[in-house]
């Protein structure tokens, strides 16, 4: 049922993309879309404004306007997703090893940002600047078992599915990082099956689409795991 009520509204002009907002809304009605903070769903926001305060481009305000009623989430509210927050990881040295085996010390993790899904990441965040970028099909960090040392050390990193993902804004978002942010170098890594061609056909046209002369490693892996040399 609609009504009269406060809610938020978002201006995209104003909007970088930064996704601070969404990270203060418990109620998960925030999204990044196509690189924007979206209002996902009138009844999921209460018209509060937490989000207001977190917004560095004044993006936000709260107006009143017809509205599907608010809908509390099923066990109140949903808590803040860390999902959509733009932020650098940096090496933390060596750990610990595990009671009575001091020896041992579990490697580190080469990621250096999050988010990592594709339809997470925003274009202008401060990660891309200067970085050298890998889109990796969903698959490849489960199969190859040198992932982390041989693809993802030194890198940026996007995954997506080109089978199973929804698609749309894939093409769009990576132009918009390549052409925004001086992208050193690209690589695209992928299965040996023929669905993730398509995934390097999509990279194919975010680099023409930016207008950039940028060279495309392609590393392929095989159902076994091999990462195949690079052409």
């Amino acid at each position: 049922m609609k009504q009269i009520r406060k809610i938020i509204e978002i201006d995209e002009d104003k909007c970088d993309g930064c996704g601070l907002c969404i990270g203060t809304c418990q109620e998960n009605a925030l999204a990044l879309v196509n690189g924007k903070a979206k209002l996902i769903r009138d009844s999921c926001c209460d018209g509060l404004g937490n989000c207001l305060g977190e917004c560095p481009c004044g993006a936000i305000r709260i107006v009143e306007r017809e509205a599907e009623a608010f809908v509390e989430p099923a066990g109140g509210h949903a808590g803040v997703c860390p999902g959509t927050l733009a932020r650098t990881l940096k090496k933390n040295g060596p750990t610990p090893g595990s009671a009575g085996n001091a020896a041992v010390s579990p490697p580190e993790s080469e990621l250096r940002q999050w988010p990592v899904q594709l339809h997470l990441v925003s274009p202008d965040a401060p990660y891309w600047a200067g970085a050298d970028l890998l889109v990796c099909a969903d698959c490849v960090p489960v199969a190859c078992g040198g992932f982390q040392q041989q693809l993802l050390a030194g890198r940026r990193v996007v995954i997506a599915c080109p089978k199973l993902d929804d698609r749309s804004g894939y093409r769009e978002k990576l132009a918009a990082i390549l052409r925004n942010n001086e992208i050193r170098s690209l690589t695209v890594a992928i299965m040996e099956v023929p669905c993730c061609g398509r995934l390097l056909q999509l990279v194919r046209q975010a680099v023409a689409d930016s207008g950039r002369e940028l060279p495309i490693r392609v590393q392929r892996i095989t159902l076994e795991g091999a990462l195949l040399p690079a052409p």
